[in-house]
């Protein structure tokens, strides 16, 4: 049931402290280490465009990766820190952490929506938003989702999808301690359009005074 997991090439780094990490940015590289899994520490360097690529994409510290260095075996890892120059606000140095297929992440995991073509709501013209394209989960290294699946075949016009309603894959967890809404089905906009003038014309009608005709002497 695992997602496909992106793919991190970096060089491994010869040498180590503020000479090393200088003579890498002057290459347009960003030093690095990764560290943690009963191993040594490893000195890295990616490419600096690569990761500022990745960084605006977002969620970089919430996205494991398979990093694979020239002439070792790949390994899992999480970003754990992002050091930034404090005047430009770049990324100077980046520290990865290895991960065992029984570590415990936080991750986004993509929603999947099935029964739009059954659901009544949506045939009667209503709109279907989602508020949630990713929800974030707690769960294994090892045993990650590709996805987790919303169902919208029963739902009407005016009806929420929350995530109490959505049955998680085993071990997962939300991180957010909260039935928040991941979609909804509201009606079309001219419909609203029409149902305000419709509503708003009814008002006017209730609060337009009575008026009586005078008649004139005779």
């Amino acid at each position: 049931m695992a997602g496909k997991i992106p793919d991190l090439v970096v060089e491994a780094r010869a040498g180590t402290g503020k000479g090393a990490a200088r003579t890498a940015r002057r290459n347009g590289m960003v030093p690095g280490v990764v560290y943690g899994g009963g191993e040594d520490p490893l000195p890295i360097q990616l490419p600096f465009n690569v990761l500022l690529k990745r960084l605006k994409a977002g969620r970089f510290m919430a996205t494991l990766f398979n990093l694979k260095v020239e002439g070792q075996d790949d390994v899992r890892v999480i970003c754990r820190d992002v050091q930034r120059d404090v005047v430009k606000d770049l990324p100077t140095h980046v520290d990865f952490i290895r991960l065992r297929r029984t570590t415990r992440i936080a991750l986004y995991i993509p929603v999947e929506v099935v029964g739009e073509d059954v659901s009544p709501g949506l045939k009667k013209g209503g709109v279907m938003t989602l508020m949630r394209p990713e929800v974030e989960l707690r769960v294994t290294a090892g045993d990650i989702p590709d996805h987790i699946t919303i169902d919208v075949s029963k739902c009407e016009i005016g009806d929420n999808v929350t995530i109490s309603s959505v049955k998680l894959p085993e071990g997962a967890k939300v991180t957010i301690d909260r039935d928040f809404v991941i979609a909804n089905i509201t009606a079309p906009s001219g419909l609203k359009s029409a149902d305000d003038d419709e509503e708003a014309e009814a008002i006017e009608g209730e609060e337009a005074p009575e008026t009586e005709e005078e008649g004139g002497e005779e």
